[in-house]
């Protein structure tokens, strides 16, 4: 009888026998390297580089230079320097925040529709958007000859670009979890992009501010249009309108070389057991699994009552220094100081975040705001002080942009481990996160106008009544303390701490070598089973 090992194929009956050494046919070769396989010591893990960090980090910049340009400048711009009137500045500016924060979950729906490509299944969207996002943000600076439709101009184009740096934002926001399998290296990432980002924000401050300006238009005493030269009005007014469009220019060059950067240097990686998934999750039952997963329901309760809170204070930075302290002209430094000093700390956050805990750095992080609120409140005007709590306050802005993006990771792993089988909702995860900032910016917006219109708030005036005054200074320190109190106590019932995150990782990185280590498919694996 042959030896069924060195014959064609086993004989009906006979066993299949394992020999190392041996030369075999095709079929018992594939056996052969499939058990040596699982013999052998894992793979090393495998780091991302400074390199593909940097340019991971890179592609956070165009969201925050141009939302930062945005949030700032665009009610002023709309009202003194493209002389919309009131009522219209107001429905432009609600409509495109409603529309922003609507967009995020449609984009994430069309997303998780995606198929994966040769590019992955994120960075098509962020090469895409990128051409008509620039020409979108370029016309929103642009003011028409036509006075008739200016309102429907700046509210298409508004809306429109909204919707295309979503197409940007949302998928780059879930890249985080395709750039590597490692907390520790999403992490490290993480952190490099929130640097990114405040440079960011430096940068839109900086450069919207400091172009624009240098021709600034004059303000109107006493609200009484009169006094001011109608001709030196205009002239100035004209300089303004092409200060805005150089920086206009400016911004989208940043936004274009961001993109490109990003898109060169970060390749999406697929987990090994998301291949095997072969069927689709639809939209909507992802979209019910994922709110209903308790740690990203407490996530999102905590960070909106302090981003919440944050954006009260960004919103109405700008009014509370030109008329509550009198600092018209420090304005744009004072922020150029808190954003640089949320830039230098947040290595430090980094730092203090793997060593002691993410909980314990949001519980120090954020509420180390309130002191300084407070003393804002407390304090008589005086610009050197006021700098001193700028820098100090940049402190706490700085961990209240790393930890989040930091977090959601973690509570993502967790809805996998609890979930192994549904697939494709990093998309619907991040999206509904930023929709629910979203809302909070547009609630902070809607608040901080009523509570102006409502205690007589003057356009484009050189000062402001009493009350206006004390309005500012509520926003700008108590409410935000009392938001920022109530989050802190929201994340007392957020589960998920570092003892948690060590077991979820362990069970994580078997479930990744129990679908790698094989190499083989389910087909192959049972196929080997019923031979040997």
């Amino acid at each position: 009888m042959k030896d069924p090992v060195t014959s064609g194929g086993p004989r009906e009956g006979s066993q299949a026998i394992y020999l190392p050494g041996r030369r075999l046919p095709f079929h018992f070769n594939f056996i052969n390297r499939s058990l040596e396989g699982a013999w052998k010591e894992p793979k090393k893990k495998k780091q991302l580089s400074i390199c593909n960090k940097l340019c991971y980090a890179v592609g956070g910049a165009p969201y925050q230079v141009t939302g930062c340009a945005l949030g700032f400048f665009l009610q002023i711009y709309l009202l003194d320097v493209a002389q919309v009137d009131p009522f219209s500045a107001s429905i432009i500016l609600f409509v495109g925040r409603a529309w922003d924060a609507i967009t995020d979950p449609l984009v994430g729906f069309c997303i998780s529709k995606s198929p994966w490509t040769r590019l992955g299944r994120l960075m098509p969207w962020i090469t895409f958007s990128t051409p008509l996002a620039i020409i979108a943000y370029f016309l929103i600076w642009f003011v028409p000859d036509f006075h008739q439709g200016q309102t429907l101009w700046y509210l298409l184009f508004y809306c429109l670009f909204e919707t295309l740096v979503t197409c940007f934002h949302v998928p780059y926001s879930a890249l985080t979890m395709f750039i590597s399998t490692e907390q520790s290296e999403r992490d490290s990432a993480t952190a490099y992009r929130m640097t990114v980002e405040v440079l960011g924000t430096v940068l839109g401050t900086a450069i919207q501010g400091q172009i624009v300006g240098q021709a600034d238009s004059p303000c109107i005493p006493d609200g009484n249009a009169s006094t001011v030269n109608r001709t030196q009005s205009s002239t100035s007014i004209k300089e303004t309108q092409n200060a805005y469009l150089l920086a206009a220019g400016v911004i989208a060059s940043i936004y274009v070389i961001c993109a490109v950067i990003l898109t060169l240097g970060v390749r999406e990686q697929r987990e090994s057991y998301e291949t095997q998934q072969t069927k689709q999750m639809p939209f909507f039952r992802g979209l019910r699994l994922v709110m209903s997963h308790g740690p990203y329901i407490k996530l999102i309760a905590g960070f909106l009552f302090t981003s919440l809170a944050f954006m009260l204070v960004e919103g109405n930075f700008a009014l509370f220094c030109t008329y509550t302290l009198g600092f018209r002209n420090e304005f744009q430094n004072l922020l150029l100081a808190i954003m640089f000093s949320a830039t230098v700390t947040i290595p430090i956050w980094q730092w203090f975040l793997t060593r002691f805990g993410k909980k314990t750095a949001v519980y120090i992080g954020i509420s180390s705001a309130v002191p300084f609120l407070i003393l804002v409140a407390l304090m008589e005007s005086n610009l050197i002080v006021t700098y001193v709590v700028a820098v100090a306050a940049g402190i706490s802005v700085a961990a209240a942009f790393l930890l989040p993006w930091s977090m959601l990771p973690d509570v993502i792993d967790d809805f996998h481990l609890k979930q192994p089988h549904i697939h494709g909702t990093e998309p619907i995860f991040f999206s509904f996160y930023v929709f629910f900032t979203k809302f909070a910016s547009g609630v902070s917006l809607g608040i901080s106008t009523l509570s102006l219109d409502f205690t007589g708030y003057q356009t484009r005036g050189c000062s402001q009544p009493a009350r206006v005054k004390f309005t500012l200074k509520m926003l700008v320190t108590v409410a935000p303390i009392v938001l920022i109190l109530m989050g802190l106590l929201l994340f007392k019932l957020y589960p998920i701490d570092e003892e948690k995150r060590r077991q979820n990782k362990k069970a994580l990185q078997a479930l990744r070598e129990e679908a790698s280590s094989s190499g083989c498919s389910d087909t192959d694996s049972t196929e080997l089973a019923s031979i040997l």
